[in-house]
């Protein structure tokens, strides 16, 4: 089952879409309680992903017992609001209030909220989880390592500089402020990723022209200097940075899927070897 919601952030009415758990997946079940996913889109994304890479994955992930909420941030998809003056700080706090959401929710499980976060979500997603610790688990699909020259490289040098000269710049069709840019350039994620205690999940593609698959490795030794949390990698052969086959969708959809189940897994062994 899925339901169509809108949540409040200040002023904004963010659309969101939340998957229930199928009948029948007993096996995630805890003290009555599901866990729960939510999905942090990308640059100018959506909660639909490119190919409808968010709802088979949330569909995926609701089959295996799980409550999936993805959303659109504030200017994309169907949510209200303007995208390039809202900035990084804004995407952080949305993703809060989404994570509000979930624990006014009595039947989701607060010890196994994870953030399944896509290209700058995936940095989104980082910063979110070092500032709120109600995040347990991160899952970073092709992570943004340093927002403001990924970003930059993206739209363009000449966008960025027109940006700073005009007063905006319009790129497929949204308007970037020089505020959004300047939030881009407050954040470092990978300074930040250490402040992280939980478990985490990276995955990339060996054909990612858009964001370097080298950033998974090396989130992965930051990630590996922690005391606490473990930290595993999926690289995927030939994958683009959206996943934009069949064969490459499932293999990110079933690694997520794989990683969540034996996290569960093993706490129930801890669980049981404790009493």
């Amino acid at each position: 089952m899925e339901k169509q919601l809108t949540i409040k952030h200040e002023q904004l009415s963010l659309a969101a879409t939340l998957h229930y758990p199928h009948e029948g997946t007993e096996q995630a079940e805890e003290n009555g309680k599901r866990p729960v996913v939510i999905i942090c889109h990308g640059f100018v994304g959506s909660r639909i992903g490119v190919d409808r890479l968010f709802v088979k994955t949330a569909r995926a992930l609701a089959a295996q017992g799980s409550y999936v909420l993805r959303f659109d941030y504030g200017g994309c998809g169907e949510s209200d609001g303007d995208y390039g003056a809202l900035g990084f700080d804004s995407m952080i706090e949305q993703t809060r209030t989404m994570l509000d959401y979930v624990a006014s929710c009595d039947c989701m499980d607060p010890a196994r909220i994870t953030l399944l976060g896509h290209s700058l979500g995936g940095a989104v997603a980082l910063m979110t989880a070092v500032k709120d610790r109600r995040v347990k688990r991160l899952v970073l699909w092709s992570a943004v390592a340093y927002p403001f020259n990924d970003i930059v490289r993206i739209v363009g040098r000449q966008s960025y500089d027109e940006a700073h000269t005009k007063g905006h710049t319009d790129y497929v069709g949204y308007t970037l402020s020089p505020v959004f840019f300047d939030s881009l350039m407050e954040h470092q994620p990978f300074q930040a990723a250490t402040r992280f205690s939980g478990d985490v999940l990276l995955v990339h593609g060996t054909s990612d022209d858009v964001i370097p698959v080298d950033y998974g490795f090396l989130y992965q030794k930051i990630f590996w200097t922690r005391s606490e949390g473990t930290c595993e990698k999926e690289i995927i052969f030939q994958a683009n940075h959206t996943y934009s086959t069949h064969a490459h969708q499932q293999a990110a959809i079933q690694a997520t899927i794989n990683w969540l189940d034996h996290l569960d897994v093993q706490k129930q062994e801890w669980v049981n070897w404790s009493i």
